[in-house]
């Protein structure tokens, strides 16, 4: 007679195994099991490791988390869902209301959003100095100043920060510096080596490296910072998807190949558009005429970095004909893909800021950033003066 007891749906285990996957395996459960309530205490109380709800953490996460850690010279960071999450668990999860946050003046886009709209409607006062003048940002610092909140190299007009000097003077007056070491990354920059407090990522960009994850990391060098940070996080639901972790892990495995190879695509394109008519500008921190080189050859060394800007005449309309003109360019508001992608300040990272303020920053309707991917620089040359002479033969 054959057995027809229900079975438990969750009862088979998870096959054993004497060897192990040599590729990390995705882990989808957003809850595991402990067997008792004392050892889900000691999960809790951290004197036992285990994963409870994916909320708090999860496997994968927690091996790009140590992935980065170890590029960064970091410990114990933390992945989250966006690079806006990072920066958010970091302002929110280490202030307070009556406190004061600085900022470069040239940050990512909503990241000014924050410190303009959305900290001061917490009662968390803000302020923008300019960062490649550390006496102005000596001058802005308040009694109630908690923290700074700083670019390397600025997002995007690659303006280079006097890290140095304003390490200092946070030091001396007892204020956090927390770097976004997205554009540089790990590869051109140690952030901690430089007195930075925190460390945080837009990990969809170049350490993904293939537009398909949206990650965040922060880490911080002191404990309790962590945990605020950490808890904020997990309060407020910053989870990162088990998924993208894993594809972005992937990702890590090449990264130094590619940063290599699309640093070096960048340099050989600044030079190639500054000899174009019809460019008046380019910005790459390793050329002499940059305006931050000194400061940059100190900082980074050779390493400019794979992101580069310039500008041409002729405002909105030019800026259309060159990205039409500019067919296997993709033309969208990111950064950090395998490949090379275009991207327009005015109506995308910077759009939520006045024509003038963008004018004040250097960020005319012909300002362009390019993303330099990994392909044969001499094609990208190409694509690039074509795109350049239609746009003069249409002016």
């Amino acid at each position: 007679m054959t057995d027809r007891r229900p079975s438990l749906v969750r009862r088979t285990p998870w096959p054993e195994s004497a060897s192990r996957p040599v590729g990390t395996p995705i882990q989808p459960s957003v809850v595991y099991a402990s067997p008792d309530p004392d050892t889900l205490d000691a999960q809790y109380d951290g004197r036992l490791l285990g994963y409870t709800y994916a909320r708090e953490g999860h496997p994968n996460a927690s091996v790009l988390a140590q992935k980065i850690d170890g590029m960064e010279g970091a410990r114990d960071g933390l992945v989250v869902g966006s690079g806006m999450a990072a920066v958010t668990a970091v302002l929110l999860g280490l202030c307070r209301a009556g406190d004061h946050v600085l900022g470069g003046d040239q940050l990512y886009g909503r990241s000014l959003r924050m410190m303009r709209d959305d900290l001061p409607r917490l009662g968390i006062a803000t302020s923008l100095a300019d960062p490649t003048d550390a006496q102005a940002f000596a001058t802005a610092i308040r009694p109630e100043t908690r923290l700074i909140l700083l670019e390397v190299v600025s997002n995007p007009t690659l303006r280079v920060a006097d890290i140095a000097e304003i390490a200092r003077i946070a030091r001396e007056r007892g204020v956090l510096l927390a770097i976004d070491n997205t554009f540089t990354t790990p590869r051109g920059f140690q952030p901690f080596a430089h007195g930075a407090d925190i460390i945080i990522h837009s990990v969809t960009k170049i350490l993904a490296g293939h537009s398909d994850a949206t990650l965040g990391y922060v880490a911080a060098r002191d404990p309790d910072h962590r945990k605020a940070i950490y808890d904020f996080a997990v309060t407020t639901g910053m989870t990162a998807s088990p998924f993208d972790c894993w594809l972005a892990e992937r990702g890590l495995y090449s990264f130094e190949l590619r940063y290599d190879r699309a640093e070096a695509n960048a340099r050989a394109l600044a030079d190639h558009l500054a000899g174009l008519a019809g460019v008046r500008r380019v910005l790459y921190p390793t050329r002499p005429d940059h305006p931050d080189h000194n400061r940059a050859a100190a900082l980074l060394g050779a390493r400019g970095g794979h992101m580069v800007s310039f500008e041409i005449a002729g405002g909105r309309d030019a800026a259309n004909r060159l990205t039409r003109a500019a067919t296997n360019i993709p033309f969208a508001p990111t950064l950090g893909d395998i490949g090379t992608t275009l991207s327009h300040p005015a109506s995308s990272s910077h759009r939520g800021l006045s024509a003038q303020a963008r004018e004040t920053l250097g960020m005319s309707e012909g300002f362009f950033r390019v993303s330099v991917g990994v392909e044969d620089i001499d094609l990208l040359c190409e694509e690039f003066t074509a795109a350049i002479v239609a746009t003069q033969k249409e002016s």
